[in-house]
C-alpha cells in the first residue's frame, strides 16, 4: 500500500485526502487547447464562480497556454491576464487559488494577490527558484513532470519504463524544492499526463501510477480533455476513432478520471467539474469498496 500523504491545511481548506479533490481549470488565454480560454477578466471570474457552484475544491489559474506549439507570452502579458482574475476572485471565495505558471515572477505576484498553490508545469523556471518564492508565501506546490517547452516536449518522449522515469524525476524534483524551504507537507506531484508523453505512454502512467504514489505525495492527475483520448495508434485497431474537438472528449476524461481515482490519485485537475465531480464520486466509493473485499 501506497504511503498515506499529511494533511495539507491551506488558508480556507484542510485536505485531508478521505477523498479526492477537484482542481477546476481557468484559462485566462486566446490559445487555450481546450478551446475554454477567457481572456476579458470578468468572464475568467463568472467562468471560475460557476466552477466553484459546481464543486470544484480548488481553482486552477493560467494565463500562458502550454499546448504543444504553443505561442510564448511576455511576463507582462501573462501579469496583465492573471493578476485581476485573482484580485478579483481572492476577496470573493473560500476555495483555494493556484497559480499555474513558469515564471517565479508571475508566481510571486500571484501569491501577493490571494494564490496559496503555485502550479510549476515543469517547462520554466528551475524547481529551487519557484521552490523559494513558495516557500517565502508559505505556499503548496504543484510539481508537474514534462521535457522541454511547448515548441520541443514531443520530440522528447524517450523513455525506458515511463512510468518510473516520471516517478525518478518528481522525487528529485521534490527533493530540489525541499531544499529551497517548501515544507515537505506542502509538495503534490503531477506525472504530467500529456506533457512529453506520446498517447501510449500517457495510457501507460494512468494504468501505473504506483510508483508516483510510493513517493508518499499527493498526487494530482490532469487528463481532461487531452489529445490522448482521440488519438488511434494507442488503441485496439477494432475502435473507430472519429476526430473530435476536446470540449466533447467528456466521456474520455471521465474514464481517465475514474482509472486516476480507482488507482489512488488524490487530486483531478479538470475543465467539467460537475461531471468529473461525479464520476470522481462513484469512482472513490468503488475503491472504498475493492479496498473492503476480503
Amino acid at each position: 500500500m501506497e504511503p498515506r500523504p499529511s494533511t495539507l491545511q491551506l488558508r480556507h481548506a484542510r485536505w485531508d485526502w478521505s477523498r479526492p479533490y477537484l482542481l477546476g481549470i481557468v484559462n485566462v488565454t486566446s490559445d487555450s487547447f481546450s478551446g475554454d480560454g477567457r481572456l476579458r477578466t470578468d468572464d475568467a471570474v463568472r467562468h471560475a464562480l460557476t466552477l466553484i457552484e459546481d464543486g470544484a475544491d480548488a481553482l486552477d489559474i493560467g494565463g500562458e497556454s502550454t499546448r504543444p506549439g504553443a505561442r510564448p507570452v511576455t511576463e507582462a502579458e501573462e501579469l496583465a491576464r492573471v493578476i485581476p482574475v485573482l484580485e478579483a476572485l481572492a476577496p470573493r471565495v473560500t476555495v483555494p487559488l493556484s497559480i499555474d505558471t513558469t515564471r517565479a515572477s508571475v508566481a510571486e505576484a500571484a501569491l501577493a494577490a490571494g494564490a496559496e498553490v503555485v502550479n510549476d508545469v515543469g517547462m520554466g523556471a528551475p524547481a529551487d527558484v519557484l521552490g523559494a518564492v513558495a516557500a517565502g508565501f508559505g505556499a503548496a506546490y504543484l510539481a508537474m513532470h514534462a521535457r522541454g517547452t511547448p515548441a520541443t516536449m514531443r520530440s522528447l518522449t524517450a523513455y525506458d519504463d515511463v512510468a518510473r522515469d516520471v516517478a525518478r524525476s518528481l522525487g528529485e524534483k521534490a527533493a530540489a524544492l525541499i531544499a529551497a524551504g517548501v515544507s515537505r507537507d506542502r509538495v503534490l506531484v503531477d506525472p504530467g499526463v500529456g506533457f512529453a508523453k506520446t498517447a501510449d505512454q500517457s495510457l501507460a502512467l494512468l494504468a501505473d501510477l504506483a510508483p508516483v504514489l510510493a513517493l508518499g505525495y499527493p498526487v494530482c492527475v490532469g487528463p481532461s480533455r487531452k489529445s490522448f483520448i482521440d488519438a488511434v495508434d494507442a488503441y485496439d485497431a477494432g475502435w473507430r476513432v472519429r476526430p473530435s474537438e476536446p470540449a466533447a472528449r467528456l466521456g474520455g476524461t471521465a474514464a481517465a478520471v475514474t482509472a486516476a481515482v480507482l488507482a489512488g490519485a488524490h487530486v483531478v485537475r479538470v475543465h467539467d467539474v460537475a461531471a468529473m465531480r461525479q464520476a470522481a464520486r462513484v469512482a472513490h466509493a468503488l475503491r472504498l469498496r475493492r479496498r473492503e473485499a476480503p
